[in-house]
């Protein structure tokens, strides 16, 4: 009798779906079903204080130069020693590195961003900057709690807001440094309890829902909750002390310095004046902390309703401000320990996750993380289930698909996240430990035999990346002769769109080179899995900064960006293939643009370039395509355990 009784509800497991999405599908009301406004939140910016004479006259004058006379002190000795940059190159680049280091925020950020722009400065030096993004030194606990104090005045204390806080920082960047807390119960945002149904949802799809989560509770015998609440644990951002003054200084001083230098012969195409102005806009925005919780909010909207295991920290906004930040704190693994130690065969899926992401923020919502790094990315696990599959089913036939973090919330997760974080600190920090490192990997193989999936967790938003309608069309166009392969047509529209187009040097050679990069890659239609785009966009920045074709900045931080994320991704996947992962995205973008109208607005050239792509790809797909079920069957996805 139990036989039989286990036996059908196998059936039915099996049954109850294949029957179901048809009659849910037709079952469904005609009607449009109400959609949830974005939940989008603008950053509460404070109205500048008025400066009174004495201050704007006297005072910020002399502060200015003492701080000019300080920087000179540091970068004299840098300035003396240029001859060695004919002897010994590197070792100069260090004495200027380690001069930026003790210069303070802004030049810290200042050797960061010119550490990603290839476009302008070596590759040597750009590599050696890089070392400055661990270059920050941590203020005193002290200053924290003046800092909260003063933003939380109507709290009679901080235990009032944090039940508890470790005054340990566990992060220290050069705006800012982070620390871990937890909120009072009272504190959590309602939008932090993850509700296991809609309300939108059909009453067919309830009860089918239903239904399935009565039976997992029989099989497994454990109750299922219909309400998951997230940890209270948070983490709290604090704005470092009188950084906002010194940064302005230098601002006001790298302006001055930046105008005499382009007097100089030869230096007028860099530009500088105005490159300090865009590097000066981004400063000011990661002063205000208020930005990245705007980012964080814009973010965890553009992906809600995406399938991709993607995620950003939800932010509390009402404890954020100006100099503090609270978020969500992600407990998960940095992506630096999946590059040095190994991901155990999750490597394909994390370099796709990644991409993934980053092209639907370029992509579909022009709104892309602009400092990815793999100190911003990090890692954690969860384990889908069948009934999890099927009830995102059910909830994509009404446009309601579920997020993932229900499943990373589950004490299965925690569980592995708890095993896997105290072995991560343990080999991070001690990489000859064999024992530990062959522990990890170990744990990491059987998370994957066990079916577990990887998902990723982007931090840090406070700089972000937004093409303008401008620079947006000379993308589309730059695009169109991409995939008509005239690379020659490149080369002219990147002459042409550039800051600067009559400071640019032997025009007709830059179309050439541009030409023969864009004919290697045509040579390789069908093998671009084994073009590194890291090396192409290398050339092209390489002969960019050879024949002074000086692009926007917006648009050279995009295609860094997808230098980095593909260096990152061969680093995990050395098979990654940019072209293919982007095949979803622009189906996407395809179905965006059909359901909107939006098609009659596209320049017919551009948009008959993307379908032209599209279908190529498409092509690609097909020939190179292999059946998949079987991962199905591996992980156990398509048969619960009953």
């Amino acid at each position: 009798m139990t036989f039989g009784l286990r036996n059908g509800r196998r059936y039915l497991m099996y049954s109850v779906p294949v029957v179901a999405l048809p009659v849910a599908y037709y079952s469904l009301p005609k009607r449009r079903l109400p959609q949830s406004s974005p939940r989008i939140y603008q950053p509460q910016i404070p109205t500048p204080t008025r400066r009174s004479p004495l201050k704007t006259y006297i005072t910020e004058p002399i502060f200015t130069l003492r701080r000019l006379i300080w920087l000179c002190v540091l970068f004299v000795p840098v300035v003396a020693s240029v001859p060695l940059l004919w002897i010994n190159s590197t070792l100069w680049y260090r004495i200027l590195t380690k001069q930026m280091s003790r210069a303070g925020p802004t030049f810290i950020k200042l050797g960061q961003w010119a550490a990603s722009r290839t476009d302008l400065f070596s590759p040597q030096l750009c590599h050696i900057l890089g070392r400055l993004h661990s270059a920050a030194h941590p203020h005193t606990i002290t200053h924290t709690h003046k800092v909260l104090t003063s933003t939380y005045s109507h709290a009679d204390s901080l235990k009032d807001i944090f039940e508890e806080f470790d005054e340990k920082p566990i992060g220290c960047g050069a705006i800012a440094q982070v620390y871990r807390g937890k909120l009072r119960e009272h504190l959590i945002p309602s939008d932090w309890r993850v509700a296991n149904q809609h309300e939108e949802d059909s009453w067919l799809v309830a009860s089918i829902t239903k239904a399935l989560n009565n039976l997992q509770t029989r099989n497994d015998d454990i109750p299922r909750q219909d309400l998951i609440t997230a940890s209270r644990h948070v983490a709290v951002k604090v704005i470092h002390p009188n950084v906002t003054e010194l940064i302005e200084r230098d601002l006001a001083i790298l302006y001055f310095g930046a105008s005499a230098l382009s007097l100089l012969p030869g230096m007028k195409w860099l530009s500088l004046p105005e490159e300090v102005t865009v590097f000066g806009s981004l400063m000011r925005s990661q002063l205000n902390l208020s930005v990245e919780a705007y980012n964080l909010a814009r973010f965890e909207d553009n992906f809600r309703e995406r399938r991709g295991a993607a995620s950003f920290p939800k932010p509390v906004f009402s404890l954020c401000a100006k100099d503090v930040l609270v978020e969500e704190f992600e407990e998960a693994l940095p992506l630096k320990t999946f590059l040095k130690f190994g991901g155990g065969g999750f490597e394909e899926r994390i370099a796709g996750l990644g991409l993934d992401a980053f092209l639907n923020m370029l992509l579909i919502d022009n709104f892309a993380h602009a400092d990815l790094h793999p100190g911003n990315i990090y890692i954690k696990f969860y384990k889908p289930t069948s009934i999890d599959l099927i009830k995102n089913i059910f909830s994509s036939l009404i446009s309601r698909p579920r997020s993932t973090t229900d499943l990373t919330t589950n004490d299965t997760s925690k569980e592995v996240m708890k095993t896997l974080l105290p072995l991560a600190r343990r080999i991070n920090k001690n990489e000859k430990d064999e024992e530990s490192v062959n522990e990890w990997s170990n744990k990491l193989k059987k998370l994957n035999e066990d079916g577990f999936q990887p998902e990723i967790v982007f931090l840090d938003t406070g700089l972000i990346t937004e093409l303008d309608d401008k620079n947006r069309g000379n993308f589309l166009e730059l695009f169109q002769a991409v995939s008509h392969f005239d690379g020659y047509r490149v080369g002219q529209l990147m002459i042409e769109r550039s800051r600067s187009p009559e400071l640019a040097t032997d025009k007709e050679t830059f179309a050439l080179k541009m030409q023969h990069i864009v004919l290697g890659v045509k040579s390789k239609t069908f093998s671009l899995a084994r073009i590194r785009l890291s090396e192409v966009l290398s050339h092209v920045l390489s002969s960019v900064r050879e024949h002074h074709v000086k692009m926007e900045a917006d648009f050279v931080n995009t295609v860094l960006s997808i230098l980095l994320l593909e260096g990152i991704g061969r680093q995990l996947d050395p098979n990654m293939d940019l072209f293919k992962a982007a095949i979803p995205i622009l189906r996407q973008l395809g179905k965006k643009v059909g359901t909107s109208g939006s098609y009659a607005q596209v320049d017919k050239g551009n948009l008959g370039a993307m379908l032209k792509l599209w279908v190529w790809m498409e092509a690609r797909e097909f020939v190179s395509s292999v059946n998949e079920m079987d991962e199905c069957i591996r992980y156990d996805w398509l048969s619960p355990n009953i």
